[in-house]
């Protein structure tokens, strides 16, 4: 499992994670699209906008190595403005490529992604 050094652990004066310390021993957790319904919590949208963010500052439009990202943090943005960059992805691998869709991010996280 690759760990990215340098992106942070969590989102700053909460316990949303970013990062995962250790693979799992029985495989990576699956990623799957989870539904952002409007009427989510202000803090679960900011932790999300501050995941964006650093994915954005760290990996910019390149593909990345799923790794050490939080499967669940992942998954609120998972089909949307992350997208596989492998064909065939494995959902359930530490060694899947993502990218961001910066478009789609763009389009739904203003001024997160300077053009």
């Amino acid at each position: 499992m690759t760990k990215h050094r340098g992106f942070p652990g969590r989102l700053p004066g909460t316990d949303f994670q970013f990062v995962i310390r250790r693979p799992n021993p029985k495989g990576a957790t699956r990623l799957i699209a989870r539904e952002r319904y409007g009427d989510r919590r202000p803090a679960d949208r900011a932790a999300d906008e501050g995941f964006l963010w650093a994915l954005w500052q760290h990996f910019g439009e390149e593909p990345f190595e799923r790794g050490n990202l939080d499967a669940g943090r992942l998954s609120w943005l998972f089909g949307r403005e992350v997208v596989p960059a492998d064909d065939p992805f494995d959902p359930e691998s530490y060694e899947a490529y993502l990218r961001i869709d910066a478009a789609r991010a763009r389009a739904n996280f203003p001024g997160i992604i300077d053009d």
